[in-house]
């Protein structure tokens, strides 16, 4: 990937490709020749040995063959130079084959039978490419031949043999591998599942010997390792201590093999107690809609009515959200352990590569500085520069977007180094440079003050350019925008745009001040054309993730807003003390860390922080199946979004107990073996070839695709790798390159592919019409169908048998902006509702999707109540209504309360606080952050979720499409100064209303006990509570109407003051609860008129 190779735009569909050099850059440079010997069979470089010097397959002849013809020759072929005829003599690292017994010369215990990853997943996916990287259009991007390299067999794991007759089952599995006729046995310390060998069966009647056991460098290792066990055993005993200090390998000592993380169940004393309050709240809930609705109000039977259906309606969402937070845990991680394991000082790093995922779309919505500082915060992340990769996702085809990120990436030679060298925390220039804190304080170097100054200066010019690029793209010129060698901005047209990759830093030319390397860079805006549906954030997502396979193919994604910064700069190694932990992150498809956001007033007034849903919720799904993803600040493993199943845990082989006769286990056993035998002569031979896409038991996807029976020949080998090729293609799309990436497990890049070509099937990945017919969208990637395409992919990942992980570090890992007025906060709500509702009428709605996968199901009622609670808003309003009705008519929705029923009431309001007050307990959740919860969900269900019911059917009975709008994510300079901005949208209708409403009806109904004496004032406290009851929720929105300048709009007062004079001369003039007679009411007066 070449930093300097300029912007790469084109069009696979129109076959048109372009490079647009910034000005002042050289010309296209050659690629590197290769500088070695050719290899004569398959046209690569020879390369080096382990020692550095150039490889050399024969002694004799040294005729030119690269080390993977050598070891396929040995393996596959006659074992015989093609020159000289001379057998191959075994190299070191190279395994061992049949005749290499005879030689003596080579002692190469370690590597002997040592099948890495480039004979499985790796070989066998650059095998498939097959010469395609050109997809099929001839030539390649840069006019140099690509070797042709032929598809090999891959090896057949059948080396392990029957013995006698004794069945598998009763077999002791011993891990090993033999070469062909081999004399010599040497049995593996552990099972790798990477390695291309089977168990082998081992009859436990023969003698120990005959496996390898019982040799003498065996019993010495068996000593050794019983010496260490009872030092161990010993030094517990003693109560720990090492005071000789001479054996400091140690197990127990060693915390290189300890777990990277550890989860923390809650203390009994908190959990018990709030496990209990929620039996006893379901006991008296019985007993409360057992007296409601045995005890009708016959003269106000229509709100008794209301009012029971929207409690039972409230119960039911009680019950879907409370449910699942029965098991909530916290959980704490080893960072020491972490770089005792994976990043030795002095040592490579072993740490996994991460690819970072930054969408953006609209730079006048989402202000180029803003985004400069998230990718500022990941380029400074403290992880190994070469495995991690930057990918901005620009889907507006903005040059404004284009160009700040070119600033961006010169203004980072000069920042990364400084974070790096000082380890400043948050790593973002902005609110770093914002921090009111002492600088000076714990007596500082005096360089680092002079470095800060100087930073801080060159940050401010930045941020002066900056601002320069956005008041120039205020006005678009008439022509369009032009680069600075005059060539036309491809993006000009938003909707018809061809695809766009530009590297800004790349392995070749992203060096900073001191010389250092800088992670990748890379610009991405996919193609758009008129008449294809490019499914908005979703749609962009999967093109990062395609585009970042080609380029890098981390096998992590970490996806972040743009407004979404680097916070803790070790966030990435707590996610990866759980991805990378051997025995949890196997079934891990994300770890999804908390939302925490900046600039927030101290009083939240809007519940913007969502802290209960964060630190209550979260914490309780983590215990079942792990979090829902929530959209930003999400670690991936790239194989979970490619649709795979999660590895299933191995269940321990059966026992056999050896005193039963023989004859017995053959009685039993016969007619099993029968029917596998049976079952195994009645398929043909073209029906074994196994299911493509169903990994099996910790089983890499590489293997999936080359799993065909052993008794196949090898053209029916060569057919079968067709057949799952094309298949691959048909899930996947029609790029080679892409999906041979998909089968490498462990990431990484495909040797044999040039960077010219790269970017070329880059271009391809991303074009508008890859999608077609393929299963993006559907199984693969994030998922279509819901502008919330978030809950949509992670509960698809669950059904899949994965489990996810929420990670709480004690310094937040990322930071964000939310919406703090008023209007667009209940836009943000809105888009949210809209999403839930669309899920709902879609076909992977939880409520029958999933079943029998592998979905929890207390997992289940979490993703059911994330797609119901919109409808809440239709018995929300319903029940906020009802005060004001109950004191303009003077009737209320239950009878006179009796001693029994009074006890009913009282104790399900005591049960309600007492299960708040425990959660508070127990999460550490504030009471004004769960006050402000409470009254947010009452202002969003009258309002935006309202509006998002009758929304989402539009869309589904009338097909009525709504528009989503960005989120607004910059402020004024002012502090807070956006929180007094006052917005029209109708959203503001239904709650200042339902204010309006129950205004009147106070001062009705207190105006009435005025009137009719001291006896009306009793029922009226009932009535007046219920009344501030919505009140006091709908306050927050009451202030938010009023602003700064205590002034509401004049539109607002008109439209609600209309809606409930309407209502209430309706009301006064219909009056539903006076008896009516057909004719006038009659009376005798008393007089006798005859």
């Amino acid at each position: 990937m070449e930093a300097s190779a300029g912007l790469v735009a084109g069009s696979h569909n129109r076959n048109e490709l372009v490079v647009i050099r910034r000005d002042g850059e050289p010309g296209p440079k050659p690629l590197n020749q290769q500088n070695g010997q050719v290899c004569q069979i398959c046209g690569d470089d020879v390369g080096l040995n382990p020692d550095g010097e150039p490889f050399v397959a024969c002694n004799e002849c040294a005729f030119p063959i690269c080390r993977d013809c050598y070891e396929y020759e040995r393996r596959e072929g006659t074992q015989n130079c093609p020159q000289c005829k001379t057998r191959f003599k075994r190299l070191k690292g190279c395994a061992r084959v049949r005749g290499d017994e005879e030689e003596d010369g080579v002692d190469d215990l370690e590597n002997e039978f040592n099948w890495t990853d480039k004979h499985d997943s790796q070989y066998v996916a650059e095998s498939m490419l097959h010469a395609h990287m050109s997809y099929g259009r001839g030539g390649d991007f840069d006019g140099v031949p690509q070797p042709f390299q032929p598809i090999p067999n891959v090896p057949l794991l059948t080396n392990g043999q029957m013995v006698d007759d004794i069945p598998p089952e009763q077999h002791a599995l011993v891990p090993s591998f033999m070469g062909g006729g081999g004399k010599r046995i040497h049995p593996l310390p552990y099972a790798d599942p990477n390695l291309p060998v089977q168990p082998r069966s081992m009859d436990p009647s023969k003698d120990l010997a005959a496996y390898g056991y019982g040799s003498v460098a065996w019993k010495e290792r068996m000593e050794s390792w019983k010496q260490k066990q009872e030092r161990m055993h010993q030094m517990r005993n003693d109560g720990g201590g090492n005071d000789d200090g001479d054996d400091t390998d140690l197990p127990l000592m060693d915390e290189a093999r300890q777990p990277l993380s550890r989860k923390i169940p809650l203390p009994s004393s908190q959990i018990n107690p709030y496990r209990m309050i929620i039996i006893i709240r379901l006991v008296v809930l019985g007993f409360f809609f057992h007296y409601r609705v045995m005890h009708p109000v016959p003269d106000a039977f229509a709100l008794w009515l209301i009012s029971v259906i929207c409690e039972i309606w409230f119960a039911m969402s009680w019950i879907l959200d409370q449910f699942p937070k029965w098991f909530p845990i916290e959980r704490e991680t080893y960072l020491d352990r972490l770089t005792l394991r994976f990043d030795k000082e002095g040592q490579p790093s072993q740490l996994a590569p991460v690819d970072f995922f930054v969408s953006t779309v609209d730079p006048l919505k989402e202000p180029p500085l803003v985004t400069a500082n998230t990718v500022l915060s990941i380029l400074a992340v403290d992880y190994p520069v070469d495995k991690v990769s930057c990918y901005v996702s620009d889907d507006g085809a903005a040059m404004l977007t284009f160009e700040a990120l070119s600033e961006t990436s010169e203004f980072a030679k000069k920042w990364v180094p400084f974070c790096k060298r000082y380890s400043i925390e948050p790593r973002a220039p902005e609110w770093y440079f914002q921090q009111k804190i002492d600088y000076l304080k714990d007596k500082v170097a005096p360089n680092f003050v002079r470095e800060r100054r100087a930073m801080k200066r060159e940050y401010e010019e930045f941020k002066v350019r900056i601002n320069a690029l956005v008041a120039k793209a205020q006005k678009v010129p008439e022509e369009g925008w032009t680069m600075q060698d005059g060539t036309p901005w491809p993006g000009n047209n938003v909707r018809d745009h061809p695809g766009m990759i530009q590297v800004f830093l790349g392995q070749s030319g992203g060096h900073d001040v001191e010389g250092n390397e800088l992670p990748r860079l890379v610009y991405v805006s996919r193609e758009k054309r008129p008449g294809y549906n490019h499914h908005k954030k979703a749609g962009a997502m999967n093109a990062l993730v395609r585009v970042s396979a080609v380029l890098t193919n981390a096998p992590y994604l970490l996806n972040l807003d743009c407004d979404h910064y680097i916070n803790n700069s070790k966030a990435i190694k707590e996610a990866m003390c759980f991805m990378m932990d051997p025995l949890l992150g196997k079934k891990v498809c994300y770890v999804q860390f908390p939302q925490r956001f900046d600039g927030i007033d101290r009083h939240d007034r809007y519940a913007n922080r969502n802290v209960v849903f964060f630190d209550i919720n979260m914490k309780g799904l983590d215990g079942i199946q792990g979090p829902i993803y929530v959209g930003t600040g999400c670690v991936f493993r790239r194989q979970a979004l490619y649709g795979y199943d999660a590895p299933k845990t191995k269940k321990p082989p059966s026992r056999t107990c050896n005193c039963w006769p023989k004859w017995c286990i053959c009685c039993c056993c016969f007619g099993n073996r029968k029917t596998k035998k049976k079952t195994k002569t009645s398929k043909p031979k073209f029906e074994k070839i196994k299911k493509l896409f169903k990994k099996k038991e910790n089983q890499a996807p590489a293997y999936a695709l080359g799993e065909i029976d052993e008794a196949a020949p090898g053209a029916e080998n060569e057919k079968a790798s067709i057949v799952n090729q094309q298949k691959l293609e048909k899930k996947f799309g029609q790029s080679s390159v892409f999906v041979a990436s998909t089968l490498l497990e462990n990431g990484g890049t495909l040797k044999s592919a040039s960077p010219a070509s790269l970017l070329k099937e880059a271009i391809h990945v991303i074009s508008c019409g890859y999608e077609d017919k393929t299963d993006w969208g559907k199984d693969i990637g994030w998922i279509y169908g819901s502008v919330t395409e978030d809950i949509l992919t992670g509960f698809k990942m669950h059904c899949h048998g994965w489990r996810s992980i929420y990670c709480i570090p004690k310094r937040a890992a990322f930071k964000g902006s939310a919406p703090l007025n008023l209007s667009d906060r209940l836009h943000q709500v809105l888009r949210w509702a809209l999403g839930s509702i669309e899920i709902f009428f879609s076909n992977h709605c939880p409520l029958w999707y999933g079943y029998g996968g592998g979905l929890k199901c207390l997992e289940r009622f979490s993703y059911i109540n994330s797609i119901v609670y919109p409808w809440t808003s239709i018995p929300l309003l319903a029940y906020c209504t009802l005060p004001a009705i109950c004191l303009l008519t003077g009737k209320f929705i239950t009878p006179e309360l009796n001693n029994v029923a009074s006890l009913w009431f009282m104790s399900l309001f005591i049960c309600i606080f007492a299960t708040s007050i425990l959660e508070m307990r127990w999460s550490g959740v504030g009471i004004d952050d769960w006050w402000r919860n409470e009254q947010f969900w009452v202002i969003g269900g009258v309002s935006s979720h309202l509006f998002a019911v009758f929304q989402g059917l539009l869309k589904v009975i009338a097909g009525i499409d709504t528009s989503f709008t960005v989120t607004s994510k910059g402020g004024d300079d002012e502090e807070f100064s956006e929180l007094y901005t006052f917005k029209w949208t109708t959203l503001l209708i239904p709650p200042t209303t339902l204010l309006l409403l129950n205004f009147i009806g106070v001062v009705a109904g207190v105006s009435n006990a005025i009137n009719n004496g001291y006896e009306s004032w009793g029922p009226l406290f009932g009535k007046l509570f219920f009344a501030f009851w919505v009140i006091v929720h709908l306050y927050p929105f009451l202030k938010g109407l009023v602003g700064r300048q205590n002034r509401t709009p004049t539109i607002v007062i008109v439209w609600s003051i209309l809606l409930a004079s309407i209502f209430s001369l309706l009301w006064v003039r219909i009056d539903p609860f006076l008896a009516k007679n057909d004719g006038p009411l009659l009376e005798e007066c008393g007089l006798d008129c005859n």
